[in-house]
């Protein structure tokens, strides 16, 4: 299984529709979001551009009653609060938007795969036996825009800049 990590978008609808796009031509099997994707409007063009599931942790920069109130009831879209957690191909994932969570979900020896935030800065760590992942910002802002591809499977992971996609 495929799944694209991005994080921080921030509303840049014009970086996400990039990245729909790609995805359109790459195809995974679902999408997590690590926070800070800012508005409802944000939401709704993710689900709608993208037909799998969409799973989505809060940030400090979120307006979570209007996303809860506006996109709880979209079929594909799961909203998760702080951490949000799945099982699949036999490995158990977390996902939260602040760095220092995600390094306190490793020492809990839980997850095998830990995917955060908030940094906007693209970064992996081992600590604990856990592969603690961030996939930078799809917003660009200070650093360019990114997101990552972690095959369930094979672990093996891809970091995407947007500007070099093809």
């Amino acid at each position: 299984m495929k799944i694209a990590v991005i994080s921080d978008s921030h509303d840049n609808f014009a970086n996400i529709e990039t990245f729909l796009l790609w995805i359109k031509d790459n195809p995974v099997d679902l999408i997590i979001h690590c926070g800070d994707i800012a508005s409802a409007e944000a939401v709704m063009q993710l689900a709608n551009g993208f037909v799998g599931p969409l799973h989505f942790v809060y940030g400090n920069a979120c307006f979570q009653e209007e996303i809860e109130s506006k996109c709880k009831k979209i079929k594909n879209v799961f909203l998760h609060g702080k951490i949000g957690t799945l099982e699949l191909d036999g490995k158990k994932f977390a996902f939260c938007h602040f760095p220092d969570l995600a390094r306190d979900l490793a020492m809990e020896n839980d997850y095998q795969v830990i995917f955060h935030g908030h940094t906007h800065k693209p970064w992996e760590e081992k600590l604990n036996d856990c592969l603690i992942l961030n996939p930078g910002t799809l917003a660009g802002l200070y650093y360019p825009a990114s997101f990552a591809i972690y095959d369930t499977m094979t672990g093996k992971r891809e970091l995407k800049i947007l500007s070099q996609l093809k």
